[in-house]
């Protein structure tokens, strides 16, 4: 007989037994799903202007740091000759600057879920006190701008209950062999035969033992590990999540958004507070229209669901020269772009085809 007709098969987990918890109706036993926060008691004083930056600034590039930085990236290509690095003349310098805004939105939000562990030994405190609702829960938040990830075992939430998995007796049929503890023999495929002869393998019964529960044809639960019960509750995950967006101002360089985004630039401006109120008295227009579109868009899309607790706005002036320069009568140009004095040269004068071997 197959033991796996001794088992029947699995309940589904019991949770309507929290459908009444205050707080938690109508979340748990579907799924759960994002609990919006509460309303404030008092009422929220609209943001205030921050301080105007008044210094844009930046200085110009020297020869001496343009002329090193290309030194440094025609090191790193093994098929680029020195020749324009060390003999070529700048000519001239055009700044071609552009401005980056960054607004970022630091935002708690909180999830809950019916949940489940092996029991060992944890009283059940199911109703034996009123259960915090989602947003009393207290937590230890991570610095400010710090994504971080928590999860929380609602006090007086748990109760024990048997594994819905093997009915309470701590096993399962092994998947393997199905629940026989045995299986064909993998020599004769489960013919007892080998050309004419008996298979020797199995001593021509065409079946050896299960390997994966040692014969058994049953291993431990995996939903409860053996003990039979389970400590339900409510689970309760708490997400800090730091939403970020950029906004690079277009500039006329060449070079591509995502090799911006790869460096840094010089901070003009910072400020942060709950609520941020848009930026004003930039001298580009293209800012201050950002600002006043991407702080509207983040207050109206992340409060829904959760709770902010902080926003920050900055403004990085990124450097970009284009450096021309003259190497064999020629003229080529180069772009150093970022703090951190990247290059582009897309169109090196002096390049070799060189095999590695």
């Amino acid at each position: 007989m197959n033991s796996a007709a001794m088992y029947p098969p699995p309940t589904a987990p019991m949770a309507d037994m929290f459908g009444n918890v205050p707080g938690y109706e109508g979340t748990v036993a579907g799924g759960g799903g994002y609990l919006p926060p509460p309303m404030p008691i008092e009422p929220v004083a609209p943001p205030q202007p921050g301080p105007v930056p008044t210094d844009w600034s930046i200085p110009s590039l020297s020869e001496d740091v343009a002329r090193e930085a290309f030194k440094g990236f025609v090191s790193s290509h093994c098929c680029y000759s020195k020749g324009p690095v060390n003999d070529g003349v700048i000519t001239k310098m055009e700044p071609y600057n552009t401005y980056r805004y960054r607004l970022e939105t630091f935002a708690e939000s909180r999830s809950n879920e019916w949940a489940h562990k092996p029991h060992e030994g944890e009283p059940a405190d199911f109703y034996t006190q009123t259960a915090p609702r989602p947003w009393e829960v207290p937590t230890t938040p991570p610095s400010l701008f710090t994504d971080h990830t928590e999860q929380i075992r609602v006090p007086y939430t748990s109760s024990i209950k048997d594994c819905h998995s093997c009915h309470a007796t701590g096993t399962m049929p092994c998947k393997e062999c199905k629940g026989d503890g045995c299986k064909p023999c993998w020599v004769c495929h489960g013919s007892g035969k080998k050309g004419d002869d008996e298979c020797s393998s199995c001593n021509a019964t065409g079946k050896e033992r299960c390997r994966t529960c040692d014969g058994k044809g049953a291993k431990k639960c995996e939903t409860c590990e053996g003990k039979r019960q389970l400590l339900t509750y409510i689970n309760l995950k708490v997400e800090w999540t730091n939403h970020v967006e950029d906004h690079l101002v277009q500039q006329n360089s060449g070079l591509e958004v995502e090799d911006l985004r790869s460096v840094t630039g010089k901070e003009l401006f910072k400020n942060n507070q709950y609520l941020l109120y848009p930026l004003l008295g930039f001298p580009n227009p293209a800012i201050s229209e950002a600002s006043d579109r991407m702080i509207r868009d983040h207050q109206s899309k992340y409060a829904q669901t959760s709770r902010i607790l902080q926003q920050r706005q900055t403004v990085e002036l990124i450097p970009i020269t284009k450096v021309n320069y003259k190497w064999k009568s020629d003229s080529h140009d180069y772009l150093v772009y970022g703090n951190e004095h990247q290059i582009s040269a897309d169109n090196y004068p002096a390049t070799c085809c060189c095999v590695i071997q």
